[in-house]
C-alpha cells in the first residue's frame, strides 16, 4: 500500500503523519465511478452511432431496387378477343 501511494505521488492529509487507505480509496472510488459513467456515455454514443449507419445502409438499400419491374403488355387471347 505505502509503495503504491508513493508511486501515485499521495501526501497525507493535514493532520496526519502518512496516507490513510480511506482517503487514499475514497479518491479511487470517485475516479472509478466517474470513469464508469464516462464508460457507459461514450459507449452508448458509439451504439447510436452505429445504429444510424446501420439504417442509412438500409435506406440505401431500399432504394436500390433489386430487380426490374416492367408494366405488361397486352399480348395474348384475350387481348386478340377483346380488341375484335
Amino acid at each position: 500500500f505505502l509503495e503504491t501511494t508513493a508511486y501515485f505521488c499521495m501526501k497525507p492529509k493535514m493532520g496526519e503523519k502518512e496516507v490513510s487507505p480511506h482517503s487514499s480509496f475514497s479518491i479511487w472510488h470517485e475516479f472509478s465511478s466517474d470513469f464508469k459513467d464516462l464508460w457507459k456515455k461514450e459507449n452508448k454514443l458509439i451504439l447510436q452511432e452505429r445504429v444510424k449507419e446501420a439504417e442509412e445502409v438500409c435506406r440505401q438499400k431500399k432504394g436500390k431496387s433489386l430487380y426490374n419491374i416492367r408494366p405488361k403488355h397486352d399480348s395474348g387471347i384475350v387481348s386478340k378477343n377483346c380488341s375484335n
